[in-house]
């Protein structure tokens, strides 16, 4: 079940569900999600679900990566993307494929080793992890083509907004643990920023501080 044959049959799978961009169907086949979870699921990897990861973290759904990616990916490519929220290290590994560069922050440092682990093994050099917390963004480094929350603020937080390029986009499930979230996307114009649902999702709460 962590074979090329299980990853086409994902793409396909994913595929059938709506994702369009062949740039996001050829990375999702190529990834080897095996490698970002436990090896007791590792026979579960390319099923189109969530998966647990520790700490009250789970893996995304491969659908919801994929939407999300493509959705990021909408217009012209981003070169430098924020991800908020590093988990697993999988969704950090399908952008770092796709984009320039992948700035990726987590709160619990020992899922931010072991992404770094793998992210490693798979030498995609083009991601730095910071242990930090993703509320604040990582405003060195600012402003941003792209920003990508992996788990779901009530709210959007401000400093995040604020490290959005004019022209970037920032995809995010905004929505309390129980309550109806909604997949969006934010556009920074010049003058504005500008909101569209893309539809239901679910994910784990955004957190604050740092888990050592």
């Amino acid at each position: 079940m962590t074979s090329q044959r299980a990853r086409d049959r994902l793409a396909r799978r994913l595929g059938e569900l709506g994702i369009r961009d062949p740039r996001v169907l050829s990375v999702m086949r190529a990834t080897p999600r095996h490698l970002f979870v436990d090896e007791a699921l590792a026979h579960r990897a390319y099923e189109n679900t969530a998966l647990p990861i520790g700490f009250g973290q789970t893996i995304s759904q491969p659908f919801i990566v994929a939407r999300m990616t493509e959705a990021l990916l909408e217009g012209d490519l981003p070169e430098l993307v924020l991800e908020v929220g590093t988990g697993s290290g999988y969704q950090a590994a399908v952008l770092a494929q796709l984009v320039g560069r992948v700035i990726s922050l987590e709160r619990v440092r020992p899922l931010q080793r072991r992404a770094r682990e793998v992210l490693s093994s798979m030498r995609l050099h083009n991601v730095s992890l910071r242990h930090t917390d993703g509320t604040h963004g990582w405003p060195e480094n600012a402003p941003y083509d792209g920003i990508l929350l992996t788990a779901a603020p009530r709210e959007i937080p401000e400093p995040l907004l604020l490290q959005l390029k004019v022209g970037g986009r920032l995809l995010a499930p905004v929505g309390g643990e129980q309550e109806i979230q909604s997949l969006v996307r934010i556009t920074r114009t010049p003058k504005a920023f500008v909101k569209d649902e893309l539809g239901p999702v679910s994910f784990v709460p955004l957190l604050p501080g740092e888990v050592s």
